[in-house]
């Protein structure tokens, strides 16, 4: 099974020509046989077109109106022959043995295989960050049982992650009523949907650049986008376990996510007329940061214990200081 395998990349660019090439070589360039690279262009302005079209027949493309990456990653997904696909951000390299390391573990039952992501700036020069940032792999069990209990759990943004085709094939194409990212439901629902197996080595580049889709102070409304998005993950979660047959997940799993606790803090204070939980209040956020040190989870105590600190805090204190701290937590993102 290992060596029959076929690969599928599906790049989904909008205005990234600065960045699409590099994405496109690292794909083409996986030490594997069977790889196919699907190029979807989401109605770029920028010289995208010009860029992709260089690579010909060597990569399958799709030029479309601008209609979202969603929309985008359905056309690929579409097209995709592969056992396993990978969804790779157009700004992101993928490592030439990303496709030989994933195929070393596969067997049946996988809904998808994550890996770490080395953080590099706009150059590529490494920064001093892993995603997930974890030592030993997670057994899958314990994936699924933090995802239902806390709604979140160690993975890497969408570019760390391979899927198998036929767990994508369960869920695509995507609707309208899910989450603008792809990986918002993808990552929600493969635990539940088969196994989460994890390689504990950076085999991913993660571009950091300044527009990024992940910069929260880029703009204020960021905050609430992001907690907008964890209820869309976990109505991912709530159907992939009606899917299964399972129970459930509410939506008092969103008060025990750790990192969310801290978007949620920020969203509410920096915009509490927008905020996506109406039922949040200051003393919400300063009971559930209470709460945070004792509940079961992933992250170790004392990264448990900063973050409930740090959320107590904005929580509690006064607006001059509040914005201070943000920018200070989120700056490095």
């Amino acid at each position: 099974m290992e060596a029959s395998l076929r690969f599928s990349v599906i790049i989904a660019n909008y205005n990234y020509g600065r960045f699409v090439a590099r994405a496109i070589e690292s794909a083409l360039g996986l030490d594997w046989p069977e790889v196919e690279v699907i190029v979807i262009d989401d109605g770029s302005s920028d010289d995208s077109r010009s860029v992709i079209s260089a690579y010909g027949a060597r990569v399958r493309t799709v030029f479309q109106h601008n209609a979202g990456q969603v929309s985008a990653n359905n056309a690929g997904f579409a097209l995709a022959n592969g056992d396993v696909v990978v969804f790779l951000d157009a700004d992101d390299v993928l490592e030439p043995g990303l496709a030989r390391e994933v195929a070393a573990i596969w067997h049946e039952g996988i809904s998808k295989v994550q890996v770490q992501m080395q953080k590099v700036d706009e150059n590529e020069q490494p920064l001093p960050a892993l995603l997930p940032h974890i030592r030993q792999p997670p057994r899958a069990c314990d994936i699924r049982a933090w995802a239902h209990h806390t709604n979140e759990y160690p993975s890497p943004p969408g570019s760390g992650n391979a899927y198998a085709r036929s767990f994508l094939a369960r869920i695509f194409p995507l609707d309208a009523s899910r989450d603008s990212s792809t990986d918002t439901t993808c990552i929600a629902m493969a635990p539940f949907l088969g196994e989460v197996v994890t390689i504990v080595k950076p085999l991913v580049r993660y571009r950091i650049h300044g527009a990024n889709d992940s910069n929260m102070l880029a703009n204020v409304s960021h905050f609430a986008r992001e907690v907008e998005r964890a209820r869309k993950r976990l109505k991912a979660t709530q159907d992939a376990c009606e899917m299964e047959g399972m129970t459930p997940p509410g939506s008092a799993a969103l008060r025990r996510a750790n990192h969310l606790l801290q978007l949620r803090a920020a969203s509410l204070r920096l915009q509490p007329a927008s905020h996506p939980m109406p039922e949040d209040t200051r003393l919400c956020i300063l009971l559930d940061a209470v709460r945070l040190p004792f509940q079961r989870s992933f992250e170790p105590l004392v990264r448990r214990l900063a973050i409930a600190g740090y959320s107590a805090l904005l929580a509690t204190l006064p607006m001059a200081a509040v914005r201070p701290l943000i920018r200070l937590r989120f700056s490095s993102r």
